[in-house]
């Protein structure tokens, strides 16, 4: 665990310094590709209130602020999807987002295979998932939104 950094489930009193963070983390892969329509960009406060009815939100905070985020699906037919991995530009290459990752696979029973997708410009990304084991095994599109690169770890 990283000092002074807690990885704890999301409350409601949470969702609009995640939206804010949402839309604050993806402004870089926005300027990656060029396409300020990203889905991150683009959806409501709405749907991240309707992701925190869905999915098991968690935030990595520090010193009382959100720093980081990240959305889960229950495991169905043992898979769990992992949305929107996020850390605040000020604090990445800190190892955050290793950590949540790991939080969030210890979680869950031995055998979950768990699954996720990055924009295939994203090179650091994929480098980043891959070092944690991931492993590519597709890739697709999404309206205006870049073509997705398909992950996939089993533990």
């Amino acid at each position: 665990m990283l000092m002074g950094v807690d990885i704890l489930v999301a409350v409601k009193a949470d969702i609009e310094a995640i939206y804010e963070l949402q839309k604050l983390a993806f402004i870089q892969e926005a300027e990656l590709y060029n396409n300020f329509k990203i889905t991150p960009l683009t959806e409501s406060m709405v749907a991240v209130e309707n992701d925190f009815k869905e999915l098991t939100v968690f935030k990595a905070v520090q010193n009382g602020r959100i720093i980081g985020s990240i959305r889960v699906a229950a495991p169905v037919n043992s898979t769990s999807v992992i949305y929107k991995l996020i850390v605040h530009p000020g604090y990445q290459n800190r190892s955050i987002g290793r950590e949540v990752m790991l939080k969030v696979e210890n979680l869950y029973p031995s055998g979950t295979r768990f699954e996720l997708w990055t924009g295939h410009k994203s090179e650091k990304n994929i480098s980043f998932y891959e070092k944690l084991g991931y492993k590519k095994y597709g890739e697709k599109t999404i309206g205006a939104n870049p073509t997705l690169i398909c992950l996939e770890k089993w533990t």
